[in-house]
């Protein structure tokens, strides 16, 4: 089971590079950016668009550092106290038989 779910990565993996591949061959003008105080230089559109993608995703994963570490805080605060609590149960266990022996 473990290999056809290997497998049908890969096929969609390869997928993913051959639809990449051919949108970067469809693509092939030159556009210079003007972005208002800089000009930056003529390369192909699916290079602007892909460094646009990269750059998206970039700053996703950053606004979302933030809330990933507050979760990550909250857990370990969670697990601290599920411990604790185990603690004291294992505790009360041990005192109800020392109580009725």
């Amino acid at each position: 089971m473990r290999w056809i779910k290997g497998l049908i990565l890969a096929v969609v993996l390869l997928v993913v590079l051959l639809i990449g591949i051919l949108f970067a061959v469809n693509n092939q003008q030159a556009i210079a950016l003007n972005l208002i105080w800089v000009e930056l230089p003529a390369v192909s559109f699916s290079v602007w668009l892909l460094a646009t993608l990269t750059f998206g995703v970039i700053l996703g994963m950053l606004a979302m550092l933030g809330v990933y570490a507050r979760l990550k805080a909250r857990l370990a605060r969670s697990e601290r106290h599920n411990k604790q609590q185990r603690k004291e149960l294992d505790q009360l266990r041990t005192q109800e038989f020392k109580e009725l022996a």
